[in-house]
């Protein structure tokens, strides 16, 4: 069987206008523990039914992490013009401390840092959070976007970048996220032996063996479940996944099924259950 559920979409919002000079950025202390941590061990449906709710009025928080001081600073001026409560970071073993105590709701991530880059830094996050991730950086090249994507980040934003462009992308992302963190139990989903819980982001499998899922993956797994049997276009998974009028990149679907593929297949290159239709899009196959 297999249950429905509806997509969120995104939209445009325009930068702020100042005068002067952004105020200098600071740290946050003391905060409530946010919804996406520490969920990989443990009863991860306890602690994200504990941990889900926000308080009203409570101001997201956002963690940047960048060596270059000028941007730290018109980054973090945008975000707070904005509402969101700003955490900065100068690289990337700071972040993961700043992580540890602070509990943000997103990180905007720099790719080139000193001693740990933003992809090692990557790497140590998904490791133990479920937290979303924005990559901001100069390397913008498709093959550095898709990195980043394989990493696991939940989008890449090449710099230099319009203040409203990195604005509605941190919204979208902070929607989305939040949109599966509010689900119920009725969001669950089983299909061709595959049970998928929003909730957990885990995936139980046939024959019991659970998998861990980025927030990315688990909406696009969500996806192609809940449409089962129906090929969908490049297109279509953009709007469900990411949002309408998201342009994405090149090759970002592939990177997040590959991705997908080597942790639900038991056999990465020859699929069975989401597979390629080519010059068309994907299916999941189901009994």
């Amino acid at each position: 069987m297999i249950q429905t559920m509806p997509f969120t979409s995104s939209h445009r919002t325009h930068a702020p206008t100042y005068e002067g000079e952004p105020p200098t950025p600071g740290t946050l202390a003391d905060k409530t523990p946010s919804r996406w941590y520490n969920l990989p061990s443990g009863d991860r449906e306890s602690v994200a039914a504990a941990e889900y709710s926000q308080p009203a009025g409570e101001e997201m928080r956002i963690l940047v992490v960048d060596d270059d001081p000028p941007s730290v600073k018109m980054t973090a001026f945008l975000l707070r013009e904005e509402g969101y409560e700003v955490l900065t970071s100068p690289n990337g073993r700071e972040a993961l401390r700043l992580l540890e105590r602070e509990k943000p709701d997103l990180i905007l991530l720099d790719v080139m840092m000193p001693g740990l880059d933003g992809f090692a830094t990557l790497r140590e996050i998904r490791a133990r959070y479920h937290i979303p991730v924005i990559f901001l950086s100069a390397k913008g090249e498709t093959v550095d976007r898709v990195a980043g994507l394989e990493l696991g980040a939940d989008d890449y934003l090449a710099k230099p970048f319009e203040p409203a462009e990195l604005l509605a992308r941190v919204k979208a992302v902070l929607r989305r996220t939040e949109a599966y963190a509010l689900g119920d139990s009725s969001d669950r989903i089983e299909a061709s032996g595959i049970r998928l819980d929003p909730l957990t982001n885990r995936a139980e499998l046939p024959g019991g063996r659970i998998v861990e899922l980025t927030p990315i993956e688990c909406r696009l797994l969500h996806c192609v479940m809940r449409n089962g049997g129906r090929v969908l276009t490049h297109d279509q998974l953009l709007d469900s996944v990411w949002g309408v009028n998201y342009g994405g990149y090149p090759n970002q679907i592939a990177v997040y099924v590959r991705r997908l593929r080597t942790k639900i297949e038991d056999d990465p290159d020859n699929p069975t259950h989401l597979v390629t239709v080519r010059g068309v899009g994907y299916r999941f196959e189901t009994d």
